[in-house]
């Protein structure tokens, strides 16, 4: 920051220099014609004649020059007319003769520090009027611009050249003065003020201006040569200036050269933006206060805040008199987990289970999910840290396992993964095995069945993909070897024995042995049959064979085969070969479920069918799931007609080979950005990274409709009326779609970037659309949401724009940019930019999005770097706002919280960012995207004790209480 403010300074004092430079030579040359007239008279004294006239002529010429040099740079003076004998010399705007001047000048030289000038016998030289105005810099700014800190330029006169105040008082005395002239002087930067301009000053010299003291006497600070010290603002001190005639020539030339090697950067300077004119304002303004990082109070009604170093000034409004004294509370309303959205089956295997109570268990994102089939309601396990990878039943029914990814916290330190064992029943945590000895990562789990589920299995996502064994009742390591460095798919105790493992991957199918305490390998031989690049899954047969589904579409059956002792000798082990091999699908079997009496199901990825087979796999029915569902991942029984199909679109299906199946769970397949929810009605619309744009019934938990787009969406917002939706999409283009017919009724582009929000006014009458492109574009409104017409451009911002929100009487807009940057537009008067944002510290705002603003500074934490907090969402009774931030939480703070470090209750839930969150229209529910993970989560809204936020930031207290989480 202090590298910024200075180069700025530098830039406003080279200008300052450049201008006061340019002047001086314009006077240097004026001072030279007259010396050179001088020296020819000098060699021909015939030619002082012509010369006289040519003089004169010259003369009124290069006063009118000057006069138009002046004009053109922005200085205002009066000057004195040089004339002939027989003309007028005007001073100080009143008519006097030449010869009431008497004797004021001695002869000159041709040393240029000094600059004054060398008389012409009978001659009258320029004069300087008495009163001098300073240079304006400003004059020389473009409209708008203001002059911050710096260094100050300003024509004065030349040390040691005296003025005098009256021609009679010259003749009385019979002293010879000395010529006024021009030079350049230079103050040091002037801190922690703005200039304001160079003021004026009676040209008048008095003993106290020359710079040059007497040998042996103290020099005060005021008037020793060489820079001054910083001036204060309002305090009005003699200025003090360099004696140029101790400036030696060697000086000159080299201060000469650097301003012709930086003459470029002044231009620069004329050529800043308004913004970046406002935002060095606010770094003078800001000179000289170290508060502290979080934030800085100002007597002046106003704070800052510093995000990665950048201050960020924030008005304090009128309503609240005494900042200090606020004190910041977590709110009364908290949040409890209704309802989850989505499935996580496009990367996930044998994660779908059918309970006897009649529910289906599933996982997405940090939550294992119990939802009843019939009574379509949910429970929820959310005990998870990070995201749920897998999952398997205990053989009673009852208890579940389910393993979790490692990742990392708000510091990024690695958090270790672990299984948690719970009974699905009371969603109580029974266990939770191998914290600190997974890596990365759990892949797979598996309950012995033989001795009714007392050992549990684990393959976590090491390189090396550990293979331990655990006692579920103890929770203690009971083995552990090195699997393999290829990816495993699965792991399953063998029903009949524990003591006998099977794991299968990429080209392998492994058989384990478990004996006191260790554990040995057997690989499965495929002998003359192809090797598939993979082993998708496998089951055991009611014989005690392994049947296994690969990568190309191939049911195997392996079963144990004598020891060959005549090829390999006495010491030969029996093996684990394929004994038959049964075509099944196109393309690869992703999964295998074995029924009651010894049927079996497979389902196939190309094909997307399920498949019927009699234990002698012979097929008996199959069916075809729909093509957007995508294909299957994994089948669960339900009653031995109905199954639960879990499929790699994220969905899951209920049905029978007879009648087809329907979809209960839908979800969307990649990153999640856009989230808008309906004004008046229970209906919230999300658009994501899969092109799909999703209509959800909050009341029902179900989908209502979805769409494909030809580009992905990343904002949305309903128009207030509630007819029609716009969707902003990746491309810089943005459709309306009609609510009931789906349809496109208008589109648009704005740039080619990405659409960031999209945003109506109260009335509807506008929608406001920022891109990535830095503009903000507005579109008047009419038929009801269904026509558009470009209204305006908000052009300022100079980085792409994240947030806005309109006020509440429909005039102005607030937003964001991804510089950290707070702007205000009054798009009635033309989407003009309003320079001044202490105007705007008690406008009243429509909805508040924008994660930089008074009301919601107090959701940053300390330390932020701008990208943790991805949106924020205030109700609309203005009581609470939810905050969506990078480390997979959402918080609930009391609004407004404009004090650092404010408390609030803190939700986990999502195992990726969360991207965004939104209130329904009447505040009961808040909704919740998760990116990566692709989950929506519905928190239902439970209201607290009586009392509004805004008023309890009226009670003084001196601490604010330690972040509550729940």
């Amino acid at each position: 920051m202090e590298l910024r403010l200075q180069a700025q300074e530098d830039e406003i004092t080279l200008l300052k220099s450049s201008l006061a430079d340019a002047l001086r030579k314009l006077r240097l040359h004026d001072q030279l014609l007259p010396l050179m007239k001088q020296q020819l008279i000098a060699v021909n004294p015939g030619a002082a004649r012509v010369l006289n006239q040519v003089y004169c002529l010259d003369g009124c010429a290069s006063s009118r020059r000057l006069l138009s040099s002046s004009a053109g740079e922005g200085v205002r003076h009066t000057t004195t007319s040089q004339v002939s004998d027989n003309i007028v010399t005007h001073q100080n705007g009143f008519p006097v003769s030449p010869e009431s001047l008497g004797p004021r000048f001695r002869p000159a030289t041709l040393d240029s520090s000094t600059q004054t000038e060398l008389p012409i016998p009978g001659r009258v030289p320029l004069v300087l009027t008495r009163a001098v105005q300073s240079l304006q810099l400003e004059d020389a700014l473009p409209a708008g611009h203001s002059i911050v800190g710096g260094t100050r330029a300003k024509l004065n006169r030349v040390p040691g050249l005296e003025e005098e105040d009256d021609p009679q008082e010259d003749d009385e005395d019979g002293e010879q003065k000395k010529e006024l002239g021009w030079t350049a002087l230079v103050e040091e930067p002037i801190h922690p003020t703005t200039i304001r301009g160079l003021q004026r000053e009676d040209s008048t010299f008095t003993p106290e201006d020359n710079v040059s003291a007497p040998s042996g006497k103290d020099q005060s600070p005021a008037s020793r040569p060489g820079p001054v010290s910083a001036i204060v603002e309002g305090e009005k001190k003699p200025l003090v200036r360099r004696n140029s005639e101790k400036m030696g020539k060697d000086a000159l030339d080299k201060q000469r050269k650097r301003l012709d090697k930086k003459a470029a950067s002044s231009a620069n300077l004329l050529a800043r933006s308004p913004s970046l004119e406002n935002r060095a304002k606010d770094l003078i303004a800001s000179a000289g206060s170290l508060g502290p990082r979080r934030g800085t109070y100002s007597q002046e009604q106003s704070i800052k805040m510093f995000i990665r170093g950048r201050p960020i000034t924030m008005y304090i409004p009128s309503n609240i008199q005494n900042y200090e004294d606020l004190k910041m509370e977590p709110p009364s309303e908290k949040l409890e987990l209704d309802w989850v959205y989505g499935y996580r089956g496009r990367d996930c295997r044998a994660n779908l289970y059918f309970l006897p109570t009649g529910e289906a268990v599933y996982f997405i994102a940090c939550v294992v999910v119990l939802y009843h089939i019939k009574n379509r309601t949910q429970r929820h396990y959310h005990k998870h840290t990070d995201c749920v990878r897998c999952l398997t039943l205990h053989p009673d029914k009852v208890r579940v396992a389910s393993g979790q990814t490692a990742g990392v916290d708000k510091d990024g330190k690695p958090l270790q993964p672990c299984v948690h064992i719970w009974d699905s029943t009371t969603l109580v945590t029974l266990q939770q095995i191998g914290l600190g000895t997974f890596e990365r990562g759990v892949g797979s789990v598996a309950f012995s069945f033989a001795d009714s589920g007392a050992f549990l299995s684990v393959i976590d996502d090491s390189n090396e993909h550990m293979l331990s064994v655990w006692d579920c009742t103890k929770g203690t390591k009971h083995a552990e070897v090195k699997s393999t460095n290829e990816a495993v798919f699965a792991v399953e105790f063998n029903p009949s024995d524990s003591c006998n493992i099977i794991t299968c991957g990429k080209s392998h199918v492994y058989f384990w042995t478990l004996s006191a305490g260790q554990i040995t390998k057997k690989q499965g031989i495929f002998g003359k049959y192809k090797k598939p690049k993979f082993i998708q899954c496998f089951v055991f047969s009611l014989t005690g064979d392994v049947l296994t589904g690969d990568s190309e579409g191939n049911i195997l059956t392996w079963g144990k085969s004598a020891a060959d002792v005549k090829t390999l000798g006495k010491g030969a082990k029996e093996t684990f070969q394929i004994m038959r091999q049964t075509r099944a699908h196109e393309g690869s079997v992703f999964t295998l479920c074995t029924l009651q009496g010894g049927a079996l199901l497979s389902g196939g990825g190309k094909d997307r069918k399920i498949i019927r087979w009699s234990a002698d796999l012979a097929p008996e029915r199959e069916c075809e799931i729909p093509e957007k569902f995508g294909a299957v991942r994994t089948i669960a029984d339900v009653d031995g007609e109905e199954l639960l199909v879990g499929t790699t679109r994220n969905a899951i299906l209920r049905g029978t080979f007879s009648e087809g199946f329907v979809a209960i769970v839908q979800g969307h397949l990649d990153e999640l950005w856009g989230l808008a929810t309906h004004p008046s009605q229970n209906i919230f619309l999300t658009c994501a990274h899969d092109r799909q744009v999703c209509l959800w019934n909050t009341e029902e938990h179900k989908l209502d409709w979805c769409t494909t787009l030809e580009e992905y969406g990343l904002c949305a917002d309903f128009c207030p009326n509630g007819s029609v939706v716009s969707v902003g999409l990746s491309t810089g283009r943005w459709l309306v779609l009609d609510l009931l017919t789906r349809e496109v009724v208008s589109e648009s582009t704005d740039g080619n970037e990405q659409l960031s929000v999209m945003r109506y006014s109260p009335d509807g009458s506008f929608l406001a659309v920022g891109s990535h492109d830095n503009f903000i574009y507005i579109y008047s409104v009419t038929d009801s949401g269904r026509r558009y017409a470009r209204f305006g451009k908000c052009n300022g911002h100079s980085s792409f724009i994240t947030h806005l929100d309109w006020s509440k009487d429909g005039k102005y807009i607030m937003s964001n940019s991804g510089d950290y940057e707070i702007l205000y537009w009054d798009i009635a008067a033309g989407c003009k930019l309003l320079r001044n944002r202490f105007e705007s510290k008690d406008r009243e705002w429509a909805s508040y999005t924008c994660v930089l603003g008074f009301h919601v500074m107090g959701v940053w934490l300390e330390g932020s770097d701008g990208t943790d907090i991805n949106a924020l969402c205030r109700s609309h009774s203005e009581t609470v706002v939810a905050v969506a931030d990078d480390f997979c939480k959402v918080h609930l703070f009391q609004y407004p919280c404009p004090k650092p470090k404010a408390p609030s209750h803190k939700y986990e839930g999502h195992g990726s960012h969360v991207t965004n969150v939104c209130f329904t229209h009447s505040d009961s529910h808040l909704l919740s995207l998760g990116g990566k993970d692709t989950c929506i989560l519905q928190w239902r809204v439970v209201r607290g004790g009586v009392g509004d936020s805004r008023e309890r930031l009226t009670s003084a207290s001196s601490s604010s209480p330690e972040p509550a989480t729940t």
